[in-house]
């Protein structure tokens, strides 16, 4: 774990992402991003889907999150074993998938899944939780990172404008002994410090560097506004 941890600590990882139908929805292209996002400084890379990361693992030389969205509602971030076994057979040194204490589509627990995935591969897991309570269980079950990327987006958590540094702040206080990774509404350089100071092992930034539709859309609303 070391290994692949410790040189991220401290350190940006970009999330290199395009929703479907995007003009960028595309392996080669996610990865000319991510490339790109490596000459800046990026440690490692999150990326969406195998083929996305088969490519990513082969060209890019930094450790790959690796994630496999279906679906969009409810339990979506890698939410099967199947699903996750995948992820890492294509390469992900990480395997990233939904750690919040909600039913997973194959019934499965997140202690089973962590565990088979220990047993059966050498990735490490991030669970993407969205409270306290569901970093406490997922530390619980065996997930060697703690991820506050669901924050807002279960019910539990107001969704605000920026990140959930209130979140960082309490998952760090409760010394869980895991690797702490702030994501989720990360837009500026302020607010990565911010979640750095709060607390976090590291940071990864999406949106805010990686979706061109996205930043062009604060622009133009800016440049309109009356």
């Amino acid at each position: 774990m070391t290994d692949v941890l410790g040189p991220l600590a401290g350190k940006l990882i970009v999330s290199a992402q395009a929703y479907p139908g995007e003009p960028m929805r595309d392996p080669t292209i996610m990865v000319a991003v991510a490339e790109s996002a490596i000459r800046g400084g990026a440690a490692a890379i999150r990326l969406q889907g195998l083929d996305d990361i088969r490519t990513g693992a082969a060209a890019l030389g930094v450790p790959v999150i690796g994630l496999w969205k279906d679906g969009s509602d409810g339990v979506f971030i890698t939410p099967t074993l199947d699903h996750a076994r995948a992820v890492a057979a294509a390469g992900a040194d990480i395997v990233a998938l939904d750690g919040t204490r909600r039913v997973r589509p194959d019934l499965r627990t997140l202690k089973q899944v962590v565990t088979a995935l220990h047993d059966e591969t050498d990735a490490l897991i991030m669970a993407d939780c969205g409270s306290a309570l569901d970093a406490v269980a997922a530390a619980e079950a065996g997930a060697d990172i703690i991820g506050t990327t669901l924050s807002g987006y279960t019910g539990e958590r107001p969704q605000g404008d920026g990140p959930d540094l209130d979140l960082i702040a309490e998952i760090r206080e409760l010394q869980l002994d895991r690797f702490l990774i702030a994501e989720g509404r990360i837009h500026t350089p302020a607010h990565a410090r911010l979640a750095m100071e709060a607390g976090a092992d590291s940071v990864v930034v999406g949106t805010a560097i990686t979706h061109p539709a996205t930043l062009t859309s604060w622009f133009a609303s800016a440049v309109e506004a009356r």
